[in-house]
């Protein structure tokens, strides 16, 4: 007697008109002594200074799609910044990518691409206090011990976290972690994968892009240096 033949699932379909859960982002704020925080201050300058680095090649050649732009920039990125590593170079091509994303390519923001033309684009600045990317290679946390890469190696400092965050981590999927400052408190805010994440890129695009779309105002860490810009974005109501 021949074994039936295994039969795969199919994924679970979701009810129509039923929106997809989009995971709350967890906020941890960091209880670093004094030498830990310096460190945490410094990476965040160097990570904005290398943002800074990428915004005149994106600005020349109004290119700010990460894979492009990674290979733009990241070789002279390197020699400049040796200190910050290559993945966290690879981070900030990420913030830069993300950031023209928003202000270049939401329909309701005023510097949208199709509503400056031929126009130069502005001047922007990443502001000291601009979070901080990390991935798998550069964060990571073991029974309750952050483990980061800083300008200084890898630092180890203890997490507070509760019992129903420590089962978040468990069972749901990271998708992104990022260092935050306000005033003199460091945060990391651990941004969890939506319902939809492990589905086909061209799936994923779109999800990405309706997001995009519905972000219109200025990031906060981004200054703008032009003045013309700056006040287009006035006229329009747009800035935060």
């Amino acid at each position: 007697m021949q074994p039936k033949p295994v039969v795969p699932r199919e994924p679970p379909k979701r009810a129509p008109g039923k929106k997809a859960r989009t995971p709350k982002p967890l906020s941890i704020p960091l209880d670093a002594p004094p030498a830990i925080a310096a460190q945490l201050k410094q990476l965040q300058q160097a990570f904005a200074d290398v943002c800074n680095a990428i915004e005149p090649t994106m600005r020349a050649t109004r290119c700010w799609n990460r894979v492009a732009l990674h290979h733009l920039v990241y070789r002279s990125l390197r020699e400049r910044f040796p200190q910050l590593g290559s993945q966290m170079i690879c981070n900030a091509i990420h913030l830069v990518s993300r950031t023209c994303r928003i202000i270049f390519q939401s329909p309701a923001s005023p510097l949208n691409i199709a509503r400056l033309g031929e126009r130069p684009l502005p001047q922007m600045r990443f502001a000291a206090d601009a979070p901080v990317f990390f991935d798998r290679h550069t964060l990571s946390i073991r029974n309750g011990i952050v483990s980061m890469l800083t300008l200084d190696g890898r630092i180890r400092f203890r997490l507070s976290i509760s019992e129903a965050d420590e089962q978040r981590f468990r069972q749901e999927r990271l998708r992104e972690i990022l260092l935050l400052s306000q005033s003199d408190q460091f945060l990391l805010r651990f941004v969890f994968a939506a319902e939809g994440d492990d589905a086909e890129p061209p799936v994923r695009k779109a999800t990405a892009a309706k997001a995009t779309a519905a972000k219109a105002e200025l990031p906060e860490y981004v200054v703008l240096l032009d003045e013309g810009a700056t006040d287009q974005v006035k006229e329009l109501g747009e800035v935060a």
